[in-house]
């Protein structure tokens, strides 16, 4: 069985808009990821960033990767104007969903829930606040399985919200990500966010 091509499905959605912009609340993780996501989707949806992610190891972490986004969105042409909404840092959230998989490989199980865990709240959210459609800039990272991601995003699905099915690193936007990092000096981690991913890395 072929797997989705979901570059193929965001055109589509795309296209169904014919000309106008939808809302769409977009889940990011970062800075870094959230640039070319941006530069891509800001001009088809009107975007409001949902910066949850309880998986960072650490509230020091979790400052410094919102205020470098809160500073992009400041000085990117492209994203001026967007909105930002970030819950309160919750790291037991993320903990207890996680739990008995601390050991798992990375990109297993344990990122899995992660994944659910993030895009079940970025639904809620695109639901209570009535917005069209929901995605999450995850998929631009090419250590990331865009299908488990999208998989994940399609089961949160709340009433009337769609999701908006990406695989953002396609059409070298992976690349772009990182020339726009380097021309606003943006802080880029060496670890996806969590305390297990961060002994990976150290490992």
């Amino acid at each position: 069985m072929n797997k989705p091509n979901f570059q193929v499905l965001t055109d589509r959605e795309i296209e169904k808009l014919k000309g106008r912009k939808a809302s769409l609340l977009l889940h990011a993780c970062c800075a870094p990821c959230s640039s070319a996501s941006l530069e891509y989707l800001a001009k088809h949806f009107d975007i409001t960033l949902f910066f949850y992610n309880p998986n960072i190891s650490s509230a020091e972490e979790f400052e410094k990767r919102l205020n470098e986004l809160k500073r992009f969105i400041e000085e990117c042409q492209f994203a001026k104007g967007i909105k930002i909404i970030s819950p309160e840092y919750d790291h037991w959230e993320f903990l207890n969903v996680v739990t008995g998989l601390e050991k798992a490989k990375e990109g297993g199980k344990r990122c899995e829930k992660c994944f659910r865990l993030r895009l079940n709240k970025t639904a809620e959210q695109a639901a209570k606040l009535g917005f069209e459609y929901f995605a999450t800039t995850l998929t631009i990272s090419p250590l990331k399985n865009a299908e488990k991601i999208n998989l994940c995003g399609e089961a949160a699905v709340i009433g009337n919200v769609i999701y908006l099915p990406t695989d953002l690193k396609k059409r070298e936007r992976y690349k772009r990500s990182i020339e726009l990092s380097r021309k606003y000096g943006l802080y880029r981690q060496s670890f996806c966010g969590c305390e297990f991913s961060k002994s990976v890395q150290d490992s």
